[in-house]
């Protein structure tokens, strides 16, 4: 099964998902799982998230709760602020605690880790078919 895409001047472009995480070794577990179907970009923490947001406007987020400088949480109500359409989905080994606060920040959903690939490739096409 192909990423979802669309065509640009002949040229097949994937969906862009910014991952926001700042534990390398997850990082590189999620660029695995999704690089061959989506143009994967990445962020550390919340406030180069919201940086990052501003200049490429990636058709959707993961996010991840607790990181230095700025939490997941702020960088989506920032981003949310940004773009009221952002779709942004937290990815955090803390849902029972913090899904809630997520959620009224303007996440869609919130994926506990660990995670499978097929988790977050459905919760990515499911949302980028919303």
């Amino acid at each position: 099964m192909e990423g979802r895409g669309f065509i640009v001047s002949g040229v097949s472009c994937l969906a862009v998902v910014l991952i926001v995480e700042d534990d390398d070794s997850v990082m590189e577990v999620l660029k695995i799982m999704l690089s061959d179907r989506y143009t994967v970009i990445e962020a550390r923490n919340g406030r180069e998230a919201i940086e990052i947001y501003r200049a490429y406007k990636p058709d959707i987020v993961l996010m991840d709760v607790v990181m230095p400088e700025l939490d997941g949480i702020a960088a989506t109500r920032e981003i949310k602020k940004i773009d009221p359409s952002a779709k942004i989905i937290g990815v955090t080994a803390y849902a029972k605690k913090k899904a809630k606060e997520l959620i009224e920040a303007g996440a869609l959903e919130v994926l506990e880790k660990p995670f499978s690939r097929k988790d977050i490739v459905s919760a990515i096409e499911k949302h980028l078919e919303g």
